[in-house]
C-alpha cells in the first residue's frame, strides 16, 4: 500500500452546490480537499496550508479567478485548474496568461474533471537527476539547472507554473531539436490527440515561458520557432 500523502486540493467556486458536489466527488476518489467561497477566502486558507492544486471558477464575486491567478503566481507554482463558462475563449487564453495551468469549460463532467487533475498532478513530480548531458543550459544571462528542474538568473530563481516547468523539462531533454506543437500538446498530458485550441494553449504558455528567458521575447533567441517543425531550445 503506497505510503504517499493524499494529494490535497482546494476548490475556489462562489456556487455553494458546485462546491459541495465537487467535494464530495473527489473525495470518493482519494483526494483530500478544502472549499473556499471566493479568493479572499482561497487566500487566507492558502496562508496556513499548502495545496498540491486549485480548481477554480473564473467568475466569481469580488476578485475573479484570472485576477487570483495572477495574485498567486507571485509567490506561488501550485498548479491551477480554471473552470471558464462554456465558448469563452478568451477567458481561456486570459487564465494560461495569467499563469493557470489548464482550463476546463462549463458544464462538463465530473470524470473528465478528475482527468485533468490526474495529468497535471503527473506533470508535477520531483525532477529525476539526469546522467547524460550538459547538467546547466545557458541561455544569455539566463540559466537553466536540468538536474534540479530550475531557471536562474543570477541568484534570483525564475518562478515558472508547473506547466512552464515541464515545458522547460521537455525542451532540455532535446536541445537543438524541434519540438512540433502537437507533440508538445500530448508530452503536456491535455489530449491523446491535439486540437487547434489545445496547440493555441501551447503557444500562449511558450510565450510566456519567453518572456522569463528572453532578452527579446519578440525576437526569440534561445526558444526559436522552427518554421514548419514547431519549437526548438537553442542554448548558447
Amino acid at each position: 500500500m503506497s505510503a504517499d500523502p493524499q494529494p490535497h486540493l482546494l476548490i475556489v467556486d462562489d456556487d455553494e452546490r458546485i462546491r459541495t458536489l465537487l467535494a464530495k466527488f473527489l473525495m470518493r476518489h482519494g483526494f483530500l480537499v478544502s472549499t473556499a467561497r471566493d479568493a479572499a477566502h482561497a487566500g487566507r486558507l492558502m496562508a496556513g496550508l499548502e495545496f498540491d492544486l486549485l480548481v477554480m471558477d473564473v467568475m466569481m464575486p469580488g476578485e475573479d479567478g484570472i485576477s487570483f491567478t495572477k495574485t498567486i503566481r507571485e509567490k506561488s507554482r501550485v498548479p491551477i485548474l480554471l473552470l471558464t463558462a462554456k465558448g469563452e475563449t478568451e477567458d481561456r487564453i486570459r487564465g494560461l496568461e495569467a499563469g493557470a495551468d489548464d482550463y476546463l469549460a462549463k458544464p462538463f463532467e465530473p470524470k473528465e474533471l478528475l482527468l485533468r487533475i490526474n495529468s497535471i498532478l503527473r506533470r508535477m513530480p520531483e525532477p529525476v537527476p539526469v546522467d547524460t548531458g550538459p547538467k546547466v543550459l545557458h541561455l544569455g544571462p539566463v540559466r537553466y539547472d536540468v538536474s534540479r528542474a530550475e531557471l536562474w538568473q543570477g541568484q534570483t530563481l525564475i518562478r515558472l507554473t508547473g506547466t512552464e516547468a515541464q515545458l522547460m523539462k521537455l525542451f532540455a531533454a532535446q536541445p537543438g531539436s524541434p519540438l512540433s506543437r502537437s507533440q508538445l500538446v500530448e508530452d503536456l498530458g491535455r489530449s491523446s490527440g491535439a486540437s487547434s485550441a489545445q496547440e493555441r494553449a501551447v503557444d500562449v504558455q511558450i510565450t510566456r515561458l519567453r518572456r522569463k528567458i528572453e532578452p527579446d521575447p519578440k525576437q526569440p533567441r534561445y526558444l526559436q520557432t522552427v518554421r514548419g517543425a514547431g519549437y526548438m531550445l537553442a542554448p548558447d
